[in-house]
């Protein structure tokens, strides 16, 4: 039952009261979000006014013709590519770990500007690609790329 105290009364404790309503059975507390709405529009007020004053800067890239269009002959890349039992194929051929260089320089006589793109698959061991690798570089070709995949 929710009635009002008189200033001049007491409640059924003998407390005397000035004149509200009284305060609930578990005393729980109300909390005002007056104070912190006021706090966020400001916040928002300030990002969105200095937002305005950023000024984006940007470079112009300008772009060179590539050395493949100047000379007209396009430079193929040798692909190694790894299996995932570090089986190390050329051109659709299975290659000994030995014989790597001997056929990277193979091709890179075929095509003087070619590089090596290695496509290794996730599950092999860099033991492998470490091979390719030194294998292109002693065969003369240090323009080395490497994919991953299935």
């Amino acid at each position: 039952m929710e009635m009002w105290f008189d200033h001049t009364g007491a409640d059924e404790r003998g407390v005397h009261r000035k004149r509200g309503r009284p305060s609930s059975a578990e005393g729980a507390l109300a909390i005002d979000l007056t104070p912190m709405l006021d706090v966020v529009m400001i916040m928002l007020i300030f990002f969105i006014v200095s937002g305005s004053f950023i000024k984006e800067i940007a470079i112009e890239v300008e772009r060179k013709p590539t050395a493949t269009s100047e000379s007209g002959e396009a430079a193929e890349n040798i692909v190694v590519q790894i299996s995932a039992t570090d089986e190390i194929w050329i051109k659709g051929r299975r290659i000994d770990a030995r014989s790597v260089r001997a056929n990277i320089s193979r091709l890179k006589a075929e095509s003087p500007k070619a590089a090596v793109v290695i496509k290794a698959h996730n599950k092999s061991t860099v033991n492998v690609l470490s091979a390719v690798v030194d294998s292109s570089r002693e065969a003369g070709i240090y323009n080395v790329s490497l994919t991953t995949g299935n």
